[in-house]
């Protein structure tokens, strides 16, 4: 049993309804598992709810083995990282340890919340600007600088505000295949940052403010301290539109943030489409489980 009490580390009070919107709002990937029928005794009826993550579990199908089960194949699920939906039927016999003597059907659907997630680095007048554009789009954003009384102090939903008298620091912190946005006010800072992002190696897409001189200078710095042509290249500098032009905080940040969209458009186009339970097994399913119930 001591796996079973394990299982329920991290249980939240939170009720299933409350934990998709928690989850879809932070971008985290996590299972609806949905009692679909009973037969005889079970610990809760027909459309029953619960929702697992990979670390928390939000309100409950009855409790016991059964529970226990339905998380365990719900983390299954999730660490293949695929969308996905599933039914399984549980027979609560002695094989699960629980005596109601019953069956439930329960259907598990895997949610993967692909967000594309940015870092902005600086907190400046052009990234003031672009996050009143991008807080209407769907982005998840950690907006980074030193300087705390930059910010303004209202922060979009989809937005994280990060203080860090180090903002390099944040380089290692940030998720795989992110995007970066480099727009702080010292370009030592900014040559800095483009070093440590380059370095991960796992970059989706970096953009960095400037001009084409700073650009060349930037490329001839990294190619001093041995970094390839094609680490180099990472770097897109100057950053926006090419034919959206203007030096006014607006206009860079319109420039900016049609690249932007046009990045994760990209990122929705080439991902996979979710493969839903086929009808004929979601029929069997509730035919078999209205078959015990007659013969019951």
């Amino acid at each position: 049993m001591a796996n079973l009490n394990e299982s329920f580390q991290g249980f939240h009070t939170q009720n299933w309804a409350q934990a998709i919107n928690e989850h879809e709002q932070s971008g985290t990937n996590y299972v609806i598992a949905t009692v679909l029928g009973t037969n005889g005794s079970t610990p809760r009826g027909t459309g029953s709810k619960m929702v697992i993550s990979g670390e928390h579990i939000y309100d409950t199908l009855g409790g016991g083995h059964l529970e226990y089960v339905v998380i365990e194949k719900a983390r299954e699920l999730l660490a293949k990282g695929e969308a996905a939906q599933v039914i399984e039927q549980f027979n609560l016999g002695a094989n699960l340890g629980q005596c109601c003597g019953g069956a439930a059907t329960v259907m598990l659907e895997c949610m993967q919340c692909e967000r594309f997630t940015l870092d902005i680095y600086g907190a400046g007048h052009v990234a003031q600007a672009l996050i009143g554009i991008l807080a209407q789009l769907p982005m998840r954003i950690r907006w980074i600088d030193s300087r705390a009384d930059v910010f303004p102090q209202n922060i979009p939903n989809n937005v994280v505000k990060v203080v860090d008298e180090e903002p390099i620091e944040q380089v290692k912190r940030a998720p795989k295949a992110n995007n970066y946005l480099i727009l702080t006010h010292n370009h030592q800072l900014d040559f800095a940052l483009t070093q440590a992002i380059i370095k991960r190696a796992d970059a989706n897409w970096l953009g960095v403010i400037g001009s084409d001189t700073k650009a060349k200078r930037f490329k001839q710095r990294l190619a001093h301290r041995d970094f390839t042509t094609e680490q180099i290249k990472q770097m897109v500098c100057p950053v926006g539109l090419e034919n959206v032009t203007g030096k006014l905080p607006m206009e860079v940040a319109i420039s900016i943030s049609g690249q932007l969209i046009g990045l994760y458009q990209a990122m929705q186009t080439h991902a996979p489409k979710r493969q839903g339970v086929q009808w004929r097994a979601l029929k069997n399913a509730l035919i078999s489980t209205t078959q015990e119930e007659e013969n019951a």
